[in-house]
């Protein structure tokens, strides 16, 4: 007797573009690198990092139906990758023969802000038709993030990018994209971010890059200026990562922000991407503004409790009970 294979449900949310494996050594002491000098570390966390892991995961955690879609080589870095992330969607990485995989090697000892040494990998090469349209059926949200360590991505002036998200809407799929901090001495770092943003921004719902990232693009402005150039140039709702300072968003006109909530800082990595996950979560929940921003801040505040980007999170109820208890936020 054949037997029957089970339907999955359509996705809620598929999250797509950059995707490496972090390197991340513990440290018992803040060190100051010296050449030619060796320093005692302690074990490594080894996990899978970028958006397509960090936000995807922590959306999964949430309760979101998601889908990845990244792409590896075939090389020991990228059967790691596969393996972290088969059990979220076994088959949605490319594996592209000969091509490195992307990783990053995350220095972040105690007291000290984190440096990051990056090997972009095959996500230089990802390109339009490296997304599976047909895996977008029944989902309501595609959110891409990190072309800026997308060579294919950022150096054309955003066609390829416009090309992506114009697919994604001729589908009915609400679109979402994240940047992060390109090498200022790297070609990323001298494109014309102003001509590629204005080429984008229109096919782009929710926009939700750095303070930092968008000062490098746009120049030294505040918050609320940069959110309404950004909205000016077609960007639906615009949200502004402030780091330790929290959560900035222009929404239909409205201007709101949210300060962190307290917690033991264990690490930060990938605590931008899961903020974004709980910005996304509570948005196709459909809440008021304010709560999606409090469940936002609050979804990062539980990633920075672990030193990799996902051990720390969880459920949507978990981290909804957590608020309600009165979790004392950062004062600004």
């Amino acid at each position: 007797m054949e037997a029957t294979r089970v339907s999955q449900p359509p996705p809620e949310v598929v999250v797509a573009g950059h995707i490496c494996l972090d390197i991340i050594p513990t440290f018992e002491r803040p060190v100051t690198l010296e050449p030619g000098k060796l320093f005692k570390i302690g074990p490594a966390v080894v996990a899978t990092g970028g958006v397509v892991s960090n936000t995807g995961i922590a959306l999964h955690r949430l309760g979101v139906r998601t889908r990845l879609m990244g792409k590896v080589g075939d090389d020991l870095m990228g059967r790691a990758i596969l393996e972290l992330v088969r059990p979220i969607d076994p088959d949605g990485m490319i594996v592209a023969p000969g091509a490195t995989s992307s990783y990053t090697v995350v220095i972040s000892p105690p007291g000290v802000d984190r440096t990051f040494l990056h090997c972009t990998g095959a996500n230089d090469t990802f390109m339009a038709d490296d997304i599976d349209y047909d895996r977008l059926a029944g989902a309501r949200l595609f959110h891409f993030g990190y072309p800026t360590l997308m060579r294919s991505i950022y150096s054309d002036g955003g066609r390829l990018m416009e090309t992506i998200f114009r697919r994604v809407k001729e589908r009915g799929v609400m679109t979402s994209l994240d940047m992060s901090f390109p090498d200022p001495q790297s070609e990323a770092g001298r494109v014309d971010w102003p001509a590629w943003l204005r080429r984008v921004l229109p096919h782009v719902d929710v926009y939700l890059p750095s303070l930092d990232e968008t000062q490098f693009m746009l120049g030294q402005k505040p918050a609320n200026e940069l959110a309404r150039q950004l909205h000016d140039w077609g960007a639906g709702i615009v949200g502004l990562k402030l780091g330790v300072e929290g959560l900035f968003c222009l929404w239909k006109g409205r201007e709101y922000h949210a300060s962190c909530f307290e917690v033991n800082v264990v690490g930060t990595t990938g605590s931008g991407d899961c903020t974004i996950a709980g910005f996304l979560a509570g948005l196709l929940r459909g809440l008021p503004p304010e709560q999606v921003m409090t469940a936002a801040v609050a979804v990062g505040a539980c990633c920075c409790e672990a030193a990799d980007a996902t051990s720390g999170l969880r459920s949507w109820d978990e981290v909804q009970r957590r608020i309600q208890a009165g979790w004392k936020r950062r004062q600004t």
